[in-house]
C-alpha cells in the first residue's frame, strides 16, 4: 500500500505521543502492518521519506517518452533507428533498441496490455489457419 507523506507523518506523531501500533491502526489511518512498517522504517532511518526505488535509472523522462510517441504517430512507417535519431536531436541519448523497449516491442501498443494480448491471440489464429491451409495443399 502506498501511503502519503501526511499519513506517515501522522502515524509517527501518534507513535511519538506513546500510542501503540495496534491503537494507531484502530484509528483507521492505515492497516496494522503498514503502521508497524512505517514505525520500523522511521526507527531505522530517522526519516518518514520513502526509500528510493531500486533498479537502473531511467534513460528518459515521461515527457521525453511522450515526445517519442508523438514522433512515431506522425509517421507510423518510421523505423526505430530513425526514431532514435530524432530523439537524439531532441536531447535524449538513446539507441534504437531503447526506442523499441520504450514501446514494448510494438510501437503504439504497451506490452502486456489487453490490446497486445488480443493482437497476439489474433495473430496466433491466423498462423494456425495458414498452417492448416498449407497442410491441405500438400
Amino acid at each position: 500500500m502506498v501511503t502519503s507523506k501526511e499519513t506517515r507523518a501522522a502515524i509517527i506523531a501518534l507513535h511519538k505521543k506513546g500510542l501503540t501500533g495496534k491503537f494507531i491502526a484502530a484509528t483507521k489511518i492505515a492497516p496494522q502492518s503498514t503502521v508497524y512498517r512505517i514505525i520500523k522504517n522511521f526507527k531505522e532511518r530517522g526519516s518518514i521519506d520513502a526509500k528510493q526505488a531500486p533498479g537502473r535509472p531511467r534513460k528518459s523522462s515521461k515527457r521525453q517518452d511522450r515526445l517519442l510517441k508523438l514522433f512515431q504517430l506522425r509517421d507510423r512507417a518510421t523505423t526505430s533507428t530513425e526514431l532514435a535519431q530524432k530523439w537524439q536531436q531532441a536531447g535524449v541519448s538513446a539507441s534504437a533498441r531503447t526506442v523499441r523497449k520504450t514501446f514494448g516491442g510494438r510501437p503504439g501498443v504497451k506490452e502486456g496490455s489487453k490490446e497486445a494480448t488480443s493482437l497476439q491471440q489474433k495473430h496466433q489464429g491466423q498462423t494456425d489457419i495458414q498452417q492448416k491451409l498449407q497442410g491441405l495443399d500438400c
